[in-house]
């Protein structure tokens, strides 16, 4: 009777050591239909400009592949990179759209849609560093918007470098977003990955957007697009600073964000290193440090005053 019973226990599960209906794992949500929806799902969230980008970069792949994403291999992946290599692109732009292709790979893994990252093995290709020729010096800066003879471009190139923001944080700025001070004033910035930060205006650029904004109502754009309800868009702005520039006899073609290096450049000759950090909305003083090409300690300890 042992022996039959010893025999015949690994037949059978004792009850105890089974796995309740309840406890067992659940089979996971299918999360997106198609490529289409899950192209929605992984730009949900992000700001306009970075899905303009990223939607065209995935529909560039989708071209040129002419497949699905399920059917998709590592060859594949490699002639892309082959084939975007050999277009007339900047390395930076090259490196954007094979980056945006993994980013997408990566976001349809982790939800489940592919059961394997095949893009997670694609290298990128290590763009040209070529931040020191884009930073103009103060008087470069001072003769474009000397250049520019029109009020409301003028007073658009003076707040991109005093304030050192970013073309579409201009673009979407509202009058309610600026406050009076003591002296001068103050913009709440709702800038890149959803962070808000608070910037100075001095005088005398306060006074200026102050006497150009007139009877404008709070939620008026402070800078408009050309049927005055809706922003100006950045490629406006882009423009205005090319432009400008061309006025002023420069040899270079600048772009709004030349305004920013000028702006962080200078101010890390006049402030400490986390200063600049918190007035360009970065997220670690390493990317400030990077950006500025200097080492964290190379900052001098005096204030901000651009």
């Amino acid at each position: 009777m042992i022996n039959h019973i010893i025999l015949h226990s690994t037949d059978s599960t004792p009850e105890d050591s089974r796995t309740p209906q309840s406890l067992r794992p659940n089979a996971i949500s299918k999360q997106a239909e198609n490529d289409q929806e899950l192209v929605k799902l992984w730009l949900y969230g992000k700001s306009k400009h970075t899905q303009r980008y990223y939607r065209k970069d995935v529909e560039r792949f989708f071209e040129y592949t002419n497949k699905s994403l399920r059917e998709i291999i590592l060859k594949d992946l490699q002639e892309f990179a082959n084939h975007i290599d050999e277009q007339d692109l900047v390395d930076g732009s090259k490196r954007r759209i094979l980056s945006s292709v993994k980013s997408f790979f990566a976001f349809a893994h982790k939800l489940g849609y592919l059961t394997f990252d095949v893009a997670r093995v694609l290298a990128l290709p290590t763009p040209k560093d070529t931040l020191a020729e884009r930073i103009l010096t103060q008087e470069q800066v001072r003769k474009i918007i000397n250049a520019e003879n029109h009020p409301r471009n003028k007073l658009i190139l003076k707040t991109l470098f005093i304030t050192g923001i970013r073309v579409s944080e201009l673009c979407s700025l509202c009058w309610k977003d600026l406050k009076e001070r003591s002296e001068g004033g103050q913009v709440t910035v709702y800038g890149k990955g959803k962070k808000t930060r608070t910037l100075l205006i001095p005088e005398p650029l306060w006074s200026e957007l102050m006497n150009f904004r007139g009877s404008a109502f709070e939620d008026v754009f402070v800078f408009r697009g050309r049927n005055r309800s809706t922003q100006m868009h950045s490629t406006t702005v882009l423009r205005i600073v090319k432009k400008a520039a061309q006025k002023a006899g420069l040899k270079v073609t600048p772009s709004p964000h030349w305004l920013r290096h000028a702006h962080s450049s200078i101010a890390c000759e006049k402030a400490p290193l986390h200063v600049v950090q918190n007035s360009l909305g970065h997220s670690s003083i390493q990317t400030t440090s990077h950006y500025l090409h200097v080492k964290p300690d190379d900052c001098s300890s005096k204030y901000l005053d651009l």
